[in-house]
């Protein structure tokens, strides 16, 4: 009979990793961590690569939709990208701004529009622009050298002008000279195919009874801007009654602007007591040359004609007042001047 064979348990740690245990073989130092399995290094390699695409993608889009805060040079803006609708910065508001800089840094960033050749053109932030510029160079500081600033792509230049007078209205109110004038400017410079068109589009927001305000000083930009050096102090009412006389009075404009060449105001308080004393004058002198009195009215078949009282003016009207009744009046008149 065969002799049957005794069977040992199998053993537990059979399948286990049997190196030495860290630190004790040379051959496997501590502080050697395993090789990762091929695959792995792959995988791992391609997630930070699509991750670093992802964030350059997204870099990308912040830059062109005007998300990301950029530092540029302040002497690659163009302030003149864009005419101005503001005139000047008022004194104290302009050295509280610049106190503001050198405490807190700049807080709010500009508004430019990318150039050719690494150039930008200012579309918002003026008087931030004009204090950097004067700290730069009071200061000589490194860091008032470079402005923050949103890259904007506006679609026309007509949005452009829409971003700039928008923010201006926001942060420090224009006057009435300064809207009227860049409606003017815009209108001038072609973004807009008139004034009418210009003031829509620059004050959308605004309400109609401002809106015609804003049309009041256009007429006075038209007829004094050359004459004027503070123009954007013009209160409110006084711009309305310049207006007024200016549309009464053909020769008004004329007569105000030599009313402040006699005064040369050198400051706002001087020019504005000028401009009221020539606007009541005008006013009074209207007031006191009411049309003249209808002194006697008679009709000839179907022209009517009304004269003044003495006689200085003759009205003809009615249905025969047709071409050839004109031309004989004028060859009339041609033979009896003569």
């Amino acid at each position: 009979m065969a002799k049957r064979k005794r069977l040992t348990p199998a053993r537990p740690d059979y399948l286990e990793d049997t190196r030495p245990a860290p630190g004790l073989n040379p051959m496997f130092p501590a502080d050697t961590p395993r090789a990762a399995p091929p695959v792995a290094q792959v995988a791992g390699a391609t997630a930070a690569q699509a991750a670093l695409e992802e964030l350059s993608g997204e870099l990308r889009a912040a830059r062109a939709e005007g998300r990301l805060v950029q530092d540029l040079p302040l002497d690659s803006i163009e302030e003149t990208y864009l005419v101005r609708d503001r005139l000047a910065a008022d004194d104290a508001d302009m050295e509280a701004l610049k106190e503001s800089l050198k405490a807190r840094g700049q807080q709010t960033p500009i508004e430019v529009v990318e150039l050719p050749e690494g150039r930008y053109g200012l579309i918002s932030g003026w008087r931030r622009m004009t204090a950097l510029r004067a700290l730069a160079q009071d200061m000589g500081e490194a860091r008032f050298e470079t402005v923050r600033a949103f890259l904007r792509q506006p679609q026309s230049a007509s949005d452009a002008y829409v971003a700039m007078v928008e923010e201006n209205e926001i942060r420090v109110g224009l006057s009435y000279y300064e809207r009227a004038r860049i409606v003017a400017r815009a209108a001038e410079q072609g973004v807009y195919p008139d004034e009418a068109a210009a003031l829509r589009g620059l004050f959308a927001s605004a309400s109609r009874a401002k809106r015609s305000k804003i049309g009041s000083f256009i007429a006075i930009y038209h007829a004094l801007d050359d004459h004027l050096r503070f123009a954007s102090a013009i209160p409110e009412r006084l711009g309305l009654s310049i207006a007024k006389v200016l549309k009464e009075e053909s020769k008004a404009a004329a007569l105000i602007a030599k009313a402040l060449q006699g005064v040369a105001p050198e400051t706002s308080e001087t020019e504005i007591s000028a401009l009221t004393r020539a606007a009541n004058s005008l006013s009074s002198r209207d007031a006191k040359s009411p049309a003249p009195e209808t002194a006697s009215k008679e009709t000839f078949g179907d022209i009517h004609l009304k004269q003044s009282r003495n006689g200085s003016q003759v009205t003809l009207s009615g249905q025969g007042m047709s071409e050839e009744f004109l031309m004989e009046l004028k060859t009339w008149l041609h033979a009896r001047s003569t």
